[in-house]
């Protein structure tokens, strides 16, 4: 198997990829959606790429854990916390040379997380009309937004219909861990 080219310097800074680096990537963070959806999580995957080294990865474990924030870029950018540490390096300098590629556009909060940590790249699936960080309902990546971090670069659009029909896949199960429905019936009155 042949090496590929680690992601160059883009201009300011950050990082560039090719359409092979997108598709191999891609591929693997759907294989993460698929297992977050046979663990009945969203069927959300991601990964950190930096140097061509996956330094993070992710999928949802928001049921799993019963914490909201569980989303896969936060489990992935824990992840990429830790390699930096064992690693020795600054997490500003890995970061900021670092793709994310996800099979979901990032919602706001994750949008939010991976511009303070200036990430300058984001590669994502299918948008995320509810919760999008990234323009569907908010766009965090390039909104001028002071002592924020940094505004990032999104390519939309890689693999879409296939992260779409996961999500469809999900929310036709059951999900076990959703709340109650606290719609009232009502009840007949008798006379």
């Amino acid at each position: 198997m042949e090496a590929e080219a680690a992601p160059t310097p883009a201009p300011g800074g950050g990082c560039s990829v090719s359409a092979e680096e997108i598709e191999k990537w891609m591929e693997e963070a759907m294989q993460m959606a698929k297992e977050a959806l046979e663990s009945i999580e969203v069927p959300v995957g991601c990964l950190m790429v930096y140097n061509n080294e996956v330094v993070g990865k992710g999928r949802n474990e928001v049921n799993q854990t019963k914490n909201a924030t569980r989303h896969a870029e936060m489990v992935a950018i824990d992840q990429a916390l830790d390699w930096c540490r064992r690693s020795g390096r600054s997490p500003s300098s890995v970061f900021e040379h670092t793709a994310l590629y996800v099979t979901v556009e990032p919602c706001i909060m994750c949008a939010a997380a991976l511009r303070l940590m200036k990430i300058p790249l984001v590669v994502y699936g299918c948008q995320n009309e509810r919760f999008g960080g990234c323009g569907s309902v908010l766009n965090i990546a390039s909104a001028d937004l002071p002592n924020t971090g940094r505004p990032f670069q999104c390519i939309p659009g890689y693999r879409a219909e296939e992260a779409v029909e996961m999500l469809k896949t999900f929310y036709k199960q059951e999900n076990p861990n959703a709340p109650k429905s606290k719609v009232r019936k009502k009840e007949c009155q008798r006379s």
